[in-house]
């Protein structure tokens, strides 16, 4: 089995300035020992083979007499021979080497990738650009032998310095099919528009009934192919298609904020919106409903889902991407700036074994992610979790999990008293959104369950007067709820320009300092390439907890108002947004600028 340590390439054959990373143990072949280690021995492919009854060993014997003369790998000769099939051997070669399978029916290729090998290469070297990621230092190729020492070596002399290269195993045949198509066409969105603008009659084309060729190779499904990849690079959370009198315009959500990425000509929306719409599996002939959709690719290596809305509009169907990236799914709770104080609620909050914990804030700010990152904090193999999403967003390992259909009868409050049959020691309900899933949650915390869900409100405090309007009782809810979370994204200020200022006198009275004393140091981005001149790059959040105690429990019972709930909760150490905002101000996170986009600073003007 191939070890995934990582190991320094030799530079005697890189271009000056040049190195590369690949994956150590490089030194069992497929191309000439055709050697694989099993743990125990080496053994040659064409033993495994044999044992593991794909091929016999008179077969064996030919394949390697007609290697002696032709000079070709063994598994390509057992495929030639037609001892194997070219499937086969690929899911062989995978589970061998722990590598993955490349399936080009489902992965978007990286222009930028497919750029740094001529086709003729590919098709000497057997090895297909799929992507190349600059944030993680990856270059992600397909080969049809991952061990192939001539392909390695070209790939260390195209691939920059310090990154690493991941294969995926590939066939032949999808190899040089995928490059005959990859390299036949222009794959950059300037090249596809130029094209299109010679092809009138392409724009006009149903995409409805495209042949398989031309579902790979029509401008209008490369174009779309080529903004959604984009987006996806560019770490978009949403990409928006907005058809308007003229034109059709294209921004992508980076970092909170909708950015202008392409303007389109509006004779190119009707084939746009079809392509979208097929992907996504919706009714291309309803043009004046609004329809909800969903599609998974492979961007390159990564995977992706995309949930799609499509909203009729007086200049056409606005189509909205929702980007759900698999690899970003879960990220461990130390990793979502959570401040010291914060962090040690959080450890108070999650060893408690009963209650209802609730995390509250607008669409977008982030709260899908803290759950998860809580859920799989305690995710062990002593318990049971069972989560209610609509839609399930990210699969999470040892978890089960349920996607409600209030269109089909499977509704969150319904869903509860399933799970509740199940059990489950720890429960996750997407969002309570009506009295019976209140009541059910309720329920299950009375009886012993933790309890995690969402709500709209717009601070944690808001969480308590929400749940009384949903029927339930103040009584009851004092010694069910363990904390109400409050939060929201703001940008964070770009590593690479980052620079120090001193704040100004409107600065100190946001931050409530005292005029007599010197004024802090604050800092800002001062714009550089890697944010696009904007000073920002990356989100972060920032939070509220109320956690319920004693005190908090016999306000709560009493049915008291909000303000005196606030007083209580200062009292006891309570920091609001701001406080953990003007916090990651000073620790140079953010600034104040983009804090009082997301959060109300009224009253400290």
């Amino acid at each position: 089995m191939a070890d995934n340590s990582i190991q320094k390439v030799p530079e005697q054959n890189l271009p000056a300035g040049q190195t590369a990373v690949v994956k150590a143990d490089m030194s069992p072949t497929l191309t000439d020992g055709m050697m694989l280690d099993d743990g125990k021995k080496s053994k040659r492919i064409g033993d495994r083979l044999v044992e593991q009854g794909l091929i016999s060993m008179d077969q064996l014997n030919v394949a390697l007499h007609d290697k002696t003369k032709s000079g070709k790998m063994i598994g390509q000769t057992l495929v030639e021979l037609g001892f194997i099939s070219e499937a086969t051997l690929a899911t062989f070669l995978s589970e061998t080497t722990g590598y993955l399978q490349f399936d080009a029916k489902k992965t978007m290729l990286d222009p930028e990738a497919l750029a740094m090998m001529t086709k003729k290469d590919v098709l000497k070297y057997q090895s297909l650009p799929i992507s190349i990621a600059r944030d993680k230092l990856q270059f992600r190729v397909a080969m049809v032998d991952p061990y192939d020492v001539l392909a390695l070596d070209k790939l260390k002399q195209i691939v920059p310095r310090g990154f690493e290269i991941i294969p995926f195993v590939c066939t032949v045949s999808v190899l040089t099919d995928a490059a005959h198509k990859s390299y036949g066409v222009t794959t950059s969105i300037d090249g596809i528009m130029k094209e299109l603008a010679g092809d009138k009659k392409a724009a006009k084309k149903n995409m409805d009934s495209l042949s398989e060729e031309e579902n790979y190779s029509h401008p209008i499904v490369r174009l779309v192919n080529a903004v959604v990849f984009e987006a996806v690079k560019m770490g978009a959370s949403d990409i928006h298609f907005e058809p308007e009198e003229t034109s059709v315009r294209v921004r992508n959500r980076i970092d909170g904020d909708l950015i202008i990425t392409h303007v389109f000509h509006r004779e190119y929306w009707s084939g746009i919106c079809q392509r979208l719409k097929i992907m996504a599996q919706m009714n291309i002939a309803d043009k004046l409903s609004p329809q909800d959709g969903r599609f998974g690719m492979n961007m390159g290596g990564r995977e992706a889902d995309f949930r799609v809305s499509c909203l009729p509009t007086v200049h056409g169907e606005n189509i909205v991407l929702r980007i759900l990236d698999q690899n970003a799914s879960i990220v461990p709770v130390e990793k979502l700036a959570f401040s010291e104080h914060n962090m040690k609620l959080i450890q108070k909050i999650l060893a408690r074994p009963e209650g209802i914990i609730i995390v509250t804030g607008p669409t977008g700010s982030g709260k899908t992610t803290t759950l998860y990152s809580m859920l799989n904090a305690i995710n062990t193999t002593d318990v049971n979790i069972q989560t209610l999403e609509d839609p399930v967003e990210y699969s999470l390992p040892g978890i089960r999990q349920s996607g409600v259909r209030d269109g089909g009868g499977f509704t969150f409050g319904e869903g509860v008293k399933a799970l509740l049959r199940q059990d489950p020691d720890i429960i996750f309900v997407g969002e309570i959104r009506d009295e019976v899933t209140a009541e059910q949650a309720l329920k299950a915390a009375m009886t012993g369950h933790q309890v995690f869900s969402s709500l709209h409100t717009n601070d944690s405090f808001g969480a308590i007067p929400r749940l009384v309007d949903l029927g339930l009782q103040p009584g009851m809810m004092a010694g069910s709820i363990t904390a109400c979370f409050a939060q929201r994204l703001v940008r964070k200020i770009c590593e690479k320009c980052k620079t120090s200022y001193t704040a100004s006198p409107e600065e100190c009275k946001l931050l409530q300092v005292n005029p007599a004393e010197p004024p802090p140091t604050l800092y800002k981005g001062a714009g550089c390439k890697e944010c696009g001149g904007t000073g920002y790059k990356g989100r972060c959040g920032i939070h509220e907890i109320l956690y319920v105690d004693e005190d908090m429990e016999a306000l709560i019972s009493a049915n008291k108002s909000i303000p005196e709930l606030k007083v209580m909760a200062r009292k006891n150490g309570f920091k609001n947004m701001a406080d953990d905002g003007v916090l990651k101000v000073y620790q140079g996170l953010t600034t104040l600028d983009s804090l009082m986009k997301s959060v109300n600073f009224a009253n400290r003007m």
